[in-house]
């Protein structure tokens, strides 16, 4: 199936994100166990480790200068196997960053957590927009995004982040995943959020084989049919690992290549590392489908 420009745009804070071309999300984990970039923004050791906010901010400028439109920014890990941690702690690893971030840069935030808490908080501290692994699903989260006016990406996640690649069946994975994105959805339009509120993401690698996941990259065109922006996290995961056999560190190439096949099948937004190569992609991918890139 070709490329079809958008006609999408997603608010995030005081940034309205265009999306009638792709953008990019950059990843900023500020976590020390996180698969690919874990402890890299941390100083210290053990207990008495902490975010670097400078460190934290000098990456969010270096991903913005590069033309990510959205930084994600995460205090808890969601690899397979992640323990979870204290509401508080998240809070003290992401409000800092966030803080610093929508002091001194033009750019839409992201906050990558399920905590009610959490989310709460972080729109308070200027961030638009709430990625959710479990899609909305923790008691209170609905409520609180009712009450706001941010934007969600509603994510499918089979199980949880500590056990959810040990056992992972399905009758049709794309078609489970589309039922239950389409469920939340509208859970979300039920409890009073607007669609244009919302963003998709089949959540690849939670709860899901390797088959699994190049099954739903395949298909990914079906996800159109709920006529909402496709989210697709790739970068340097395990599905591209265990293609190339490389180190998360080494997966750069696979990952673009797997986002430009998800770019031709519907994907408006890229969550990635590598921010700069996935632009070059991006720019790419609409000069082959005559999409014009604005700014």
């Amino acid at each position: 199936m070709s490329a079809t420009k958008s006609s999408f745009s997603l608010k995030v804070g005081d940034t309205l994100v265009d999306l009638s071309f792709p953008r990019v999300m950059g990843i900023l984990n500020v976590t020390p166990d996180s698969f690919s970039d874990g402890g890299n923004l941390f100083y210290g050791e053990g207990s008495a480790s902490r975010v670097c906010v400078d460190k934290a901010l000098r990456l969010a400028q270096s991903m913005c200068s590069e033309g990510a439109a959205i930084l994600d920014v995460g205090g808890e890990s969601t690899r397979p196997g992640a323990t979870s941690v204290s509401e508080q702690e998240e809070l003290d690893r992401v409000l800092p960053v966030v803080e610093a971030i929508k002091s001194r840069l033009d750019v839409g935030i992201s906050i990558d957590t399920s905590s009610p808490r959490v989310m709460q908080e972080s729109l308070a501290q200027g961030a638009g927009l709430i990625n959710d692994v479990r899609a909305l699903s923790r008691e209170g989260s609905l409520e609180i995004l009712r009450d706001s006016d941010a934007s969600i990406c509603l994510m499918h996640m089979r199980g949880q982040p500590s056990t959810m690649q040990q056992s992972v069946s399905y009758g049709s994975v794309v078609e489970d995943v589309y039922e239950y994105l389409k469920a939340r959805v509208s859970a979300c339009v039920d409890a009073g959020i607007e669609r244009d509120r919302l963003v998709i993401d089949p959540g690849f690698g939670f709860g899901k084989s390797l088959a699994h996941n190049y099954a739903l990259l395949r298909e990914l065109a079906k996800f159109r049919e709920l006529n909402l922006p496709i989210l697709v996290g790739i970068s340097r995961k395990s599905m591209i690992g265990q293609v190339v056999d490389r180190p998360a560190s080494e997966r750069m190439a696979g990952s673009v290549s797997a986002a430009v096949y998800a770019l031709q099948n519907g994907a408006s937004i890229l969550r990635a590392h590598d921010v700069g190569p996935t632009m070059d992609a991006i720019k790419v991918h609409c000069a082959v489908n005559e999409i014009e890139i604005i700014g």
